[in-house]
């Protein structure tokens, strides 16, 4: 699976984006699908998560109420979308996938990974 993220760029504290990240491949569907982020000098960070089914989701407890994630099985993408965005979400965004995976927080517990996309959020 090879996974190309986009979406990202400049927005003001209070605004929103929709991150997409499309996979290739044809075993998509069957796919847990995730959103880390990651800023300089920092591990990793959770952010969403969507099990292969659809039917399980987790967020962070600091994007819960304004991140959704979502998955459009037959446009081989899933989305993340960004709600009163707050200057400590800016980030590199990464998504990220597991065949027949639930919705974990846990990097490694991805196989493979797209190569991000700049978030920047402006007070």
């Amino acid at each position: 699976v090879q996974l190309q993220a986009y979406g990202g760029g400049l927005v003001q504290a209070g605004g929103s984006l929709r991150l997409s990240c499309a996979a290739s491949g044809r075993t998509f569907s069957s796919c847990a699908m995730a959103w880390f982020r990651q800023v300089p000098g920092k591990e990793r960070e959770f952010v969403a998560a969507l099990s292969w089914s659809g039917r399980s989701t987790s967020y962070a407890d600091s994007v819960k109420g304004r991140f959704t994630i979502s998955r459009d099985n037959a446009k081989n993408t899933v989305y993340l979308q960004m709600n009163n965005l707050k200057p400590e979400n800016t980030a590199v965004y990464y998504c990220a996938a597991q065949l027949y995976g639930g919705a974990s927080d846990y990097p490694t517990m991805y196989n493979y990974w797209g190569q991000g996309t700049q978030v920047t959020v402006s007070s």
